[in-house]
């Protein structure tokens, strides 16, 4: 009988533990997307920069150009590098991007 007993308070125990475990997480923080760093994917960036700023049709920022673009800042900052090496961008004075 003894052992009976030990075996649904071990039971129990567990049964608690589990619950406490599952209530005292915390949930998890979102993963943000990969971040693929290659030409192909790059020029997919910089073409939604330069849409972004054609469609603009003044100066933005990068964050400003990221949100407008639904993209992320770090992949604003490729396709930017990408269009000033073609030469299609300028900046300004107050660092924000213009259509050259």
């Amino acid at each position: 009988m003894a052992k009976k007993e030990a075996t649904t308070k071990a039971a129990e125990v567990k049964e608690t533990a589990a619950k406490k475990s599952t209530t005292t997480k915390k949930a998890a923080a979102p993963k943000a997307a990969a971040l693929i760093i290659n030409a192909e994917n790059i020029g997919f960036k910089a073409g939604d920069v330069y849409q972004t700023l054609a469609a603009a049709e003044k100066a933005l920022s990068v964050k400003e150009i990221a949100k407008k673009a639904k993209i992320s800042e770090e992949e604003t900052l490729m396709g930017l590098g990408w269009l000033f090496k073609e030469g299609k961008l300028s900046g300004t004075e107050d660092n924000k991007v213009v259509l050259a």
